[in-house]
């Protein structure tokens, strides 16, 4: 089963929203996910990501979309900026 870290659409027409779900690569993009690890709202550019999570599914071999990479490389920059004030 090749796991992968991708996003999930919701909201409507025009006013995307999207959870960042742990989901088998072989399910629909709108199918039931393994694990859901946060939300990403592209409009407002707001975001939550549970990062010991993807650290954990990321270490036992999920490979993640290339948007999701970005996503959690920046929630990563944004908690060391928090650590380091």
């Amino acid at each position: 089963m090749s796991v992968k870290i991708r996003l999930q659409r919701h909201g409507r027409k025009k006013k995307p929203f999207y959870r960042i779900v742990v989901m088998d690569s072989r399910n629909r993009r709108d199918g039931r996910p393994i694990e859901d690890l946060g939300w990403f709202d592209p409009l407002n550019d707001t975001l939550s990501l549970k990062l010991e999570r993807f650290d954990y599914w990321i270490g036992v071999g999920a490979i993640s979309s290339e948007r999701v990479g970005s996503i959690a490389k920046k929630q990563k920059k944004e908690v060391l900026t928090e650590v380091k004030v």
